[in-house]
Order: C-alpha cells, then sequence, then structure tokens
C-alpha cells in the first residue's frame, strides 16, 4: 500500500514549491542580503525567524551599520567604545537610533542627588559627542569631540559644546540655498545627528531632532540658524526645569563663490524659563536620560521629534502666562499694600 508523500518545506521552485529561508545557505544570507539592510530593516528582519535571529545578531553588520549611518562612528576612538557595549555595534545602534523620550517617571525625588565632583565620584570623567551633519542627503560635517565633566569650570559654568572655533568655518562643494525658498530648503534637506557617549556605563543616545525644528536667518548677517533639539525630563514637576530643552544650533553661510559653509555648530542645556543650565545640573540630566526610554525609529523620527518640540513650546508657554499673572497679581497686593501704609500715615499725622 503506497502512501502519499508531504512536500518538504524546503522545495525548490523549480520542483513546484517557494524556497524558504532554510534552503538557503546561511553565508549567502549573510553576506549578500543582511548586508544589504539597513538597521532598522535588520532589526525587523530579525523577529521573522531564529535563523535570521542568529545571522542578523553579527557583530559586523551592525558595526557597519553604524558607520553608514554615522561615519563619526568610524573613529578609531568610537570604534573601540562601541566594541565594549554589551551587544557591539547592536547596543549603539539600539541607543543611537531612536530619540530620546522625556521620560517623566525619571524626575521623582528618589533621582534627583547630583553626583560628586570628586575624581572618585561613579560619574563619568568625560562625555563623547559624535556628530554628524548630511545636506541633501550628503555629509558635510562630522566631528567627534571630548567633553571633561570633572572640573571646576564645567561643573560651574553653562553648559556649552562647541564644534568649531570662533575662526572655523567648514567649506562644503555644495550651492548655498538663494532667495525666500533659502530656510525651507535647510529645513528640509538637512539632517544632524548628535550622539553622546558615555564610555564609563556604556550607554549612549541621540540629542538630536534628526529633522530641524527651526530655520531662521538673521536680517542683518544673513546667516541661517539652523536649530535641532530634544527635550528631557529635569527637575520636579512644577519647577522651570521640569522639562529641559537639549538645543543644537548649526549656522550657515555662503562663501564668496556661494558655497555653503558652516559657521557654527554648538549644543545647550535650557529650561522652561530660558536659563542655562550649568555643568553639574546637566550633566545629571543627561546621565539619567541614558539609562531612560527611547522613541520610534525609522521615518516617524522626524515627526515624533518635531512633535515633542512643539508641546515642550505649548508647556512653556503656558508657564509663562502663568508666571505674568502671579507676578501682575503680586505687583497689585504690593500696591495695594503701599497705598494702605500711606493712607495709614497720613491719618495718623492729620489725627495729630
Amino acid at each position: 500500500m503506497s502512501t502519499l508523500k508531504t512536500p518538504t518545506p524546503t522545495a525548490t521552485t523549480e520542483e513546484g514549491g517557494a524556497t524558504t529561508f532554510a534552503a538557503v545557505h546561511p553565508d549567502l544570507l549573510r553576506s549578500h542580503i543582511l548586508t544589504r539592510l539597513d538597521g532598522p530593516t535588520l532589526a525587523s528582519a530579525s523577529s521573522a525567524s531564529s535563523q535570521l535571529h542568529a545571522l542578523a545578531a553579527d557583530d559586523h553588520i551592525w558595526t557597519n551599520i553604524c558607520h553608514s549611518t554615522w561615519p563619526s562612528s568610524s573613529a578609531p576612538r568610537i570604534r573601540h567604545i562601541i566594541s565594549t557595549f554589551p551587544n557591539g555595534g547592536r547596543s549603539f545602534f539600539a541607543d543611537s537610533f531612536p530619540l530620546a523620550l522625556p521620560d517623566p517617571t525619571t524626575n521623582s525625588p528618589s533621582n534627583l542627588h547630583p553626583p560628586s565632583p570628586s575624581p572618585s565620584s561613579s560619574s563619568s570623567p568625560e562625555l563623547i559627542s559624535a556628530v554628524d551633519i548630511h545636506y541633501q542627503n550628503k555629509l558635510i560635517f562630522t566631528k567627534v569631540q571630548e567633553t571633561e565633566t570633572l572640573t571646576g569650570w564645567f561643573l560651574c559654568s553653562p553648559f556649552r559644546i562647541d564644534l568649531l572655533d570662533p575662526k572655523d568655518m567648514v567649506h562644503t562643494a555644495i550651492k548655498h540655498p538663494k532667495g525666500d525658498d533659502m530656510c525651507t530648503d535647510l529645513a528640509e534637506e538637512m539632517s544632524l545627528s548628535w550622539i553622546v557617549i558615555d564610555p564609563i556605563t556604556r550607554r549612549s543616545m541621540n540629542l538630536s531632532s534628526y529633522k530641524p525644528v527651526s530655520v531662521q536667518r538673521h536680517w542683518l548677517s544673513g546667516e541661517v540658524q539652523v536649530r535641532f533639539a530634544s527635550i528631557l525630563a529635569g527637575d520636579k514637576k512644577g519647577s522651570a526645569s521640569e522639562l529641559v530643552q537639549c538645543g543644537i544650533v548649526v549656522t550657515c553661510g555662503a562663501s564668496e563663490e556661494g558655497e555653503m559653509q558652516v559657521r557654527e555648530v554648538n549644543l545647550q542645556v535650557d529650561d522652561m524659563d530660558g536659563m542655562f543650565l550649568t555643568g553639574k545640573e546637566s550633566l545629571v540630566i543627561l546621565q539619567r536620560a541614558l539609562e531612560g526610554k527611547r522613541g520610534k525609529g525609522g521615518r516617524k523620527r522626524e515627526e515624533e521629534g518635531r512633535g515633542i518640540y512643539q508641546e515642550y513650546l505649548e508647556r512653556k508657554r503656558e508657564r509663562g502666562e502663568r508666571k505674568l499673572r502671579t507676578e501682575g497679581t503680586l505687583d497689585t497686593l504690593c500696591v495695594g499694600f503701599g497705598l494702605s501704609i500711606f493712607a495709614l500715615f497720613c491719618f495718623f499725622v492729620l489725627c495729630r
């Protein structure tokens, strides 16, 4: 008595079946398919099957993705730090690709103790910035900068990282946009990544909104300031630093030949009253955010970054209005109290 044989799942197309991943040699998948994927696509593919999950864990693939996504990550110091992350390039990408989110659970009183500035502190003695700027999908600026965090000057001064000296400027081969559409062009065509790395805790995060949140042209110099930002949870609820803005400003101008120049790139942290935070205050917030939540990846980064920034501006506006109303009430009370004192004084004089 004959039995019917069920076709195996690895049947080829010539045999009338569909070729599955199990039938493809792992080296072919690893070398010719997975290496062509970007980070988000590779992460999605790794959840499709146990075989793809194992192949997608290859650190060499993730390291190459990091280098192609952020050219600054190919610098020798950054390459070494990435190799120390728990899962190498995959961990670095998972930390750095999504946007950092303002996690309200991180600003509870138990989390508000600033690190000691002494050399024996567990806080990192430095923060490393890996910055890349693209315009029309072309790299126009890349730099790695180390910032010491234990000096008295850093802890007491307003937090600020400048990537270019005042007299320095980066020349590009790209024509600077002209006319009324210049700001619109930069808002649509420029992207920036500012990855902050703590080499001690082996964590990283991206402080950029990926796309600009605002573009403004200076009325006198003609230079254009392109702003990127991320919003992080700061101090206790109700305070000016309940939410803080990590603002990145890229100043662009045109050379005599009409080519774009990058003249300034800096990062500062300010609260909802517009006051700049010190290095010590900023370091506490940044270190807490490094352990916090991350947002979405892919194309939704742009929408999410701008959306969070607009919510921050709305809350900042509401806080300003409340502050004005409070100050107005206090002024009225002070004037009323002064008039009452003056009236009592006049009454006392007249009664004598």
